[in-house]
């Protein structure tokens, strides 16, 4: 019986100091469902990046996965000419604050590159490591001047850190 008062004890103990705390911590946080359901039309999706208004991730349907760009205040996706390719595999999608450039990790031709767009510009650009290696995710910085990517070479996790011109 002692063992069983204990057992109640520390169980009532527990909700005693566990409810205060709860009601401090304040309203659970709720996904925005507007935008959620306009973002399960894009299909899956995965690796957001959310930077500013914009929100970043790879989404696709019937197995062909392709960049995303999303208007927050709009909810509306942008278009991003000259971005996806058919052949091309994203892995990894970052954004400016300015929703003005996009880094992407993707794997195209047997070979895993870096590549940077502009939206203004509607212009798609490699950029090289060196010394070279596979990346495997990328952040851009809000005001979109540097990259910080993940990188193998020689089985060995770095990270680099690029400056974008």
């Amino acid at each position: 019986m002692n063992r069983r008062h204990a057992a109640v004890r520390t169980a009532a103990l527990t909700v005693v100091l566990t409810v205060p705390l709860a009601g401090c911590l304040g309203p659970m946080p709720q996904p925005l469902p507007g935008l959620n359901s306009r973002l399960e039309a894009i299909g899956s999706s995965r690796s957001p990046a959310l930077a500013g208004r914009w929100l970043a991730l790879i989404g696709g349907r019937d197995g062909r996965e392709q960049v995303q760009l999303v208007d927050l205040e709009r909810q509306l996706p942008v278009p991003l000419p000259g971005l996806n390719r058919p052949d091309a595999q994203p892995i990894a999608v970052s954004v400016d604050a300015a929703g003005e450039r996009l880094a992407l990790v993707r794997h195209l031709e047997g070979r895993t590159e870096l590549v940077l767009y502009r939206r203004g510009l509607m212009a798609l650009e490699p950029i090289a490591m060196q010394p070279p290696g596979v990346p495997r995710r990328v952040n851009l910085r809000a005001d979109g001047r540097e990259l910080a990517v993940e990188v193998s070479r020689g089985g060995v996790w770095q990270v680099d850190l690029i400056q974008v011109p």
